[in-house]
């Protein structure tokens, strides 16, 4: 993608690329007691297909209060978002239940993996949630886990998995549902450098096959990735560049790279109540889905 075309987005979304992704003064604030807090403050962007983005802030940036609103996990308290060209205001919860399962992948920082529950099942919730069959399910996310380098490891539950390999486990389970967009919450994180290296390697291989990446982190190394980085401070936007080393930048040959060359699984319809997606799509708490832990707004 060129980038001056992925950039060059007016305040009012005009382009010769619709955006899947446009935020128009976009803010959250929290009542906590009697105390206000202003997490968001009029944060304004807007992403195109395929781009890759980096949205990079201090601890209190509202960098993860941004990354729920952009993944539905939490509706703002005033301004507009935007999904495919569909606002996130007119959605019921069931609606948003079916685009988190099926047009987003989120990937985080904890992994968020179900204990005593084998890889392949753990890849396989969120087709269960859609209506796939059994077998289905398994065939596609087996595929999945061959596609992050785990083919082998279909039966190891999260204790017999390393930490790098737990991740991919989360990264397969966000994938096999043939998202357009990647959410990634401090993916590396909880990584040694080795092991987050492969896996920022593997989000090249993904931006490569034409999924939009969002990643948020507070790692300059992580972000210069990207093709852009959007720095947060205080909940608002400080800066929103491009970053063209991070588009120039050579593909690195990975484990990875055959697995994940293989083409991708094709998607499901999916219909299932708002807690049971929030369980899979994003296997996360229910406070922290809708902004109930406040340590990082």
């Amino acid at each position: 993608m060129n980038q001056n075309t992925a950039h060059s987005h007016s305040e009012d979304g005009a382009s010769h690329t619709s955006p899947v992704i446009l935020v128009k003064e976009l803010t959250k604030t929290y009542i906590m007691g009697e105390t206000e807090v202003h997490a968001l403050r009029s944060v304004s962007f807007s992403v195109n297909a395929g781009e890759y983005i980096a949205i990079i802030g201090a601890s209190g940036s509202g960098k993860s209060t941004l990354m729920n609103m952009l993944g539905l996990l939490d509706r703002p308290t005033s301004g507009s978002y935007r999904i495919g060209g569909v606002e996130a205001a007119e959605l019921s919860k069931d609606r948003m239940a079916d685009l988190r399962n099926t047009q987003i992948g989120f990937v985080f920082q904890r992994f968020n993996l179900l204990a005593r529950t084998t890889a392949l099942k753990q890849v396989g919730l969120p087709l269960f949630y859609a209506g796939v069959s059994g077998r289905e399910s398994a065939k596609r996310a087996a595929a999945a886990l061959a596609r992050v380098g785990l083919g082998d490891r279909l039966d190891h539950r999260p204790e017999e998995l390393s930490g790098g390999q737990q991740q991919r486990v989360a990264v397969a389970r966000a994938l096999v549902n043939n998202p357009g967009i990647v959410l990634a919450d401090e993916p590396t994180g909880a990584l040694d450098s080795h092991t987050g290296s492969e896996l920022l390697a593997l989000f090249d291989e993904l931006h490569a096959q034409g999924i939009t990446l969002v990643v948020v982190t507070h790692d300059m190394g992580v972000a210069a990735r990207a093709q852009r980085i959007i720095t947060l401070r205080d909940g608002e936007v400080l800066e929103d560049r491009a970053n063209f080393a991070g588009q120039n930048e050579a593909l690195p040959a990975g484990p990875l790279s055959a697995s994940i060359a293989n083409g991708a699984q094709n998607g499901a319809a999916a219909h299932g109540s708002n807690h049971a997606q929030l369980a899979v799509g994003a296997a996360m708490p229910a406070t922290a889905a809708t902004g109930g832990n406040h340590e990082d707004l």
